[in-house]
Formats: C-alpha cells, sequence, structure tokens
C-alpha cells in the first residue's frame, strides 16, 4: 500500500502560516463544541421546562373539572355555564401553551375538547379530529392511578412524537375522566433552537474573524524574531558574527535571543581566536622549521665554521624540541576534545613532582634572579593521577611563573591538605593580568595582551589543557591576580585513598 506524505501538505507553509491554522482551528473547534453543548443543554431545558408546562396546566384543568363534576358528571352537562366555562378554559390553555388539551373518558374515547365551544356556544360533545383519536388502554391505565408522561406517536395516530402529559380528574376519590396535554416535540424543539443556532452562527463569524486577526497578530510577534534570528544564522554561517538579534523582550523568546547573543559572541571570540592559533602555529612551525633548515646548510655547505657548529647545533635541538612541544599540545588538545586522552593511574608524590620541575628551570630561574620559596617547606603529599599528564600540568604553570617573572623577582609555592583533596599554589610577583583577561585565560587559544606579554611566541593551549587535564583528574583550577604585584595559580587535586 502507498503510503501518503500527510507531512508534505504543510511543509511549503511558513511557521506563520501553520500557527495561523492550527489556532484559528483550535479555536473553531473549541466553539463548535461549546456551541454544540449549548444547543444539547438549551435542548433538554426546553423539553424539561415544556413537560413541566403540561403538566402543569392539565393539573389546573382537571382540578377545574373535578370541582365541576363534584355534583355529578351528568350535572355538569345539565349546567350550561359550568360546561362553558370549561370549555373557554381548554380553548384558553390549548392556545396559549401552543399545545392540545383535551378531557376523555376513561375507556380513551375524547368527551371535550378546545374545538367543544364555537362563539360561545356547545357545538358537539367532541369535534371530528378527536372523536377519531383513541388513547391507548395502557396509557389510560397508567393514568387512572397518577400523573403521567410520556413521548410517543400513539401507535401512528399522530404524524411525529409528542409530548402527553395526562391528569386524572377525580370525584369523591374516583377517577371519573382523565385530562391530557399533547404538544409535539420535533417542530417545536426545532422553533426554539433555530434561534439559538443563528445567534451561535453569527457569533462565530464575528470571534473568527476576530480570531484570525489576533492569531495574526501573535503569530507575526512570535515569528518576527524567529525569523530575524534565522537571517543571522545565515551571516553566522557566511562568518560574519558581527550581526545581533535586535529584541527588549524579558518573555522566554526575549531570553531565546539573548541567548542567542551570547553564542554569537563567543562564537566571534572563537572564530578570532581560531584564526589568531592558526597564525600563531603558522609561524611557530614556520620559525623554527627555517631556524633549522638554516643553519643545517649553513653547515652542510660549511658557511658556518667548524668551531661553531657546536653552538648552532644547539640553537637547532633547541627548536627541534620547541616544534616537539607544539605538537604535542596540538595532539594532547584532539585527544582531550575527543575523548580519546587514556589515563593510567598511580599514586603520585606531587611534592617531588613540583621540586623536580623547579630543577630543569634552574639556569633560568638563576639567570633571571629569581628567588623560589617554600620548597623547603613542601613535605610529602600523594595524589592519584596519571603521573605524564600531571608534569605536563606542573611543568606548564611553573613554566608560566618562571617567564613572568621579573629580574629580582619571586615565586611561592605551597602544598594544603583540605579534607578531600590537595591544593597547590604557586605565586609569582610580577605584572600580574587585568580582571576583563583573567577570566579567559583557560579559554582556549586565548592568549593576554601581546602588548604586555612576556610570551609573544605562546598558541594560547598551555593553560585550557592543564585545565582539561585536572577536570579529567576530578580536580579543578582557578587563578589569582592584582595589576602590578603577582599571579597565582591554585589546582586541587584527590587525594590518594
Amino acid at each position: 500500500m502507498k503510503k501518503t506524505n500527510t507531512g508534505g501538505r504543510f511543509a511549503g507553509m511558513s511557521l506563520r502560516m501553520r500557527y495561523s491554522l492550527m489556532m484559528t482551528a483550535i479555536i473553531m473547534a473549541c466553539f463548535l463544541l461549546l456551541s454544540l453543548a449549548l444547543v444539547v443543554f438549551s435542548g433538554n431545558y426546553w423539553y424539561r421546562q415544556k413537560a413541566e408546562l403540561l403538566t402543569e396546566n392539565a393539573h389546573n384543568v382537571a382540578h377545574s373539572a373535578s370541582e365541576l363534576l363534584s355534583g355529578g358528571y351528568i350535572s355538569m352537562f345539565g349546567d350550561g355555564d359550568s360546561i362553558t366555562a370549561l370549555g373557554s378554559s381548554l380553548s384558553l390553555i390549548s392556545t396559549s401553551i401552543e399545545a392540545d388539551v383535551f378531557i376523555c373518558d376513561t375507556t380513551g374515547h375524547v368527551i371535550m375538547c378546545r374545538e367543544f365551544l364555537v362563539d360561545g356556544s356547545v357545538v358537539a360533545e367532541a369535534c371530528e379530529y378527536h372523536d377519531n383519536l383513541i388513547i391507548t388502554q395502557e396509557i389510560i391505565d397508567d393514568a387512572l392511578i397518577q400523573s403521567y408522561s410520556t413521548v410517543s406517536n400513539l401507535g401512528g395516530q399522530f404524524d411525529e412524537a409528542q409530548f402527553i402529559v395526562g391528569e386524572p380528574v377525580q370525584v369523591a376519590g374516583h377517577t371519573v375522566a382523565l385530562v391530557f396535554a399533547v404538544a409535539p416535540v420535533t417542530g417545536a424543539i426545532i422553533d426554539f433552537v433555530i434561534p439559538i443556532v443563528q445567534i451561535l452562527l453569527i457569533s462565530l463569524l464575528v470571534v473568527m474573524l476576530f480570531a484570525v486577526l489576533a492569531v495574526s497578530f501573535v503569530s507575526h510577534t512570535i515569528t518576527k524574531p524567529i525569523k530575524q534570528m534565522a537571517d543571522v544564522t545565515k551571516s553566522y554561517g557566511s562568518g560574519d558574527f558581527s550581526p545581533r538579534v535586535n529584541l527588549e523582550r524579558s518573555d522566554e523568546i526575549g531570553q531565546l535571543a539573548a541567548s542567542f547573543n551570547t553564542m554569537a559572541s563567543s562564537l566571534a571570540r572563537l572564530e578570532t581566536s581560531r584564526r589568531s592559533f592558526v597564525a600563531n602555529v603558522s609561524h611557530e612551525l614556520k620559525t623554527p622549521m627555517t631556524t633549522i633548515g638554516g643553519f643545517i646548510d649553513g653547515i652542510l655547505d660549511e658557511t658556518i665554521p667548524p668551531q661553531q657548529q657546536e653552538h648552532y647545533l644547539k640553537i637547532v635541538s633547541a627548536e627541534v624540541k620547541r616544534l616537539s612541544r607544539i605538537v604535542v599540545s596540538m595532539l594532547n588538545l584532539s585527544k582531550i576534545e575527543a575523548g580519546q586522552l587514556d589515563l593510567n593511574f598511580s599514586d603520585v608524590d606531587l611534592s617531588a613532582m613540583v621540586l623536580n620541575t623547579f630543577l630543569t628551570f634552574e639556569k633560568k630561574i638563576s639567570d633571571g634572579k629569581i628567588e623560589i620559596r617554600g620548597l623547603d617547606l613542601l613535605g610529602q603529599h600523594i595524589v592519584r593521577a596519571d603521573v605524564d599528564l600531571l608534569g605536563q600540568v606542573v611543568y606548564n604553570l611553573v613554566d608560566n611563573a618562571v617567564k613572568f617573572t621579573p629580574a629580582d623577582g619571586y615565586i611561592s609555592v605551597s602544598l594544603v591538605e583540605t579534607d578531600d583533596c590537595t591544593e597547590t599554589h604557586i605565586f609569582n610577583s610580577g605584572a600580574g593580568i587585568s580582571p576583563d583577561e583573567i577570566e579567559r585565560i583557560f579559554e582556549r587559544f586565548y592568549k593576554v595582551d601581546k602588548s604586555r606579554s612576556a610570551d609573544a611566541k605562546s598558541t594560547g593551549l598551555g593553560l585550557y589543557i592543564v585545565k582539561s587535564i585536572l577536570e579529567l583528574h576530578g580536580g579543578k583550577i582557578y587563578a589569582e591576580s592584582k595589576e602590578g604585584r603577582y599571579t597565582e595559580f591554585v589546582f586541587t587535586l584527590p587525594k590518594s585513598k
């Protein structure tokens, strides 16, 4: 069987059109359900009121007949005034309640109806129509006992269903006659409901007109910012992150727009950092490669004399190590972001690692006349970590401290035990970092202002990788700084249990 793609019917519609159609359909459905309920309620109300009206008037006629017949059935026909009064009552009540009210004997034959009098004179005991109307014995038997009501066509005697209400006429405790009130059901209820339906239809047209205008306005209000976001997104797709969604609203759409603008700002910073990173990495790779190539060519073609070759080979070795660090940083970054960096946990003496790392920077520390404080107070602190990755964390932080500490400055190191972790504090005097920049130093590719940086060749990956490694270990890192005075990095690691 071939499937029909019902969603395809709306595939070409705009969101505004879909929303308008959906809300209009919902409003129309609710209005129609309400109208149907109102019509049903009105019909039931009319039915109850009609039944009560027929019952009440049939009871009044039966009461009047009982009083007239209190002197005997024959006396009623012998008293012309009484017969005239009863006939007039039947005619008046039948006309006023739009029903056929008549009196029949206990065998079901009509003996008095609204046609019993003409111009105030008795013309017959019953009219020709009622002569042919026979109340069934079943109904008679029920009405003889108590008040009776039903809806029936009397076995086909009426063309349509009728309300039939019967009341016994009692004299001296005996039922001598029956009063019946009959009124059509279908035609009467239709006449009652049609005006209501007409009012509802007119109301529906007015409501739908208002609904279409209101829904159109609301849908335009909702979809306008979405369309604006879609247009702005196209600009982002082409690489232009400058456009923003301009909405001054505090509702969900306004919050979405604010988040959208925040995302755009982040993307813009990321794109700027990415471009800067590509430029930095390109420069970082190109510079040592050029240096290495130039010096090796100089040695090979003997432009560099033999007595100077060892000096330039040391430069080549340093540049090769620099290239290696860049490649390792890139590989680690790739593995961290892909979730493929495997950790080999073991118990590590953090104090010894910090001490050994500072020893590797002994020459730079000595050349820079930097004072180191706190190494003799470290003690032993065992943490659970990947020794190689933790070594990279400590190396990067110590390298930063040495690099940014001015001549005759100092670096202070301390390890503090808390209930569940070990805190490592690496403090260095120096120019410090501005409050605006310290919030971003752990971002990928971010570099402190080059005009104040002593590390213009940095790729901006070191602290990001440090933060990522510590988070993989269940630790964290933060920095504090005061411009012109100091910078302090603090990282935590879980204790070894």
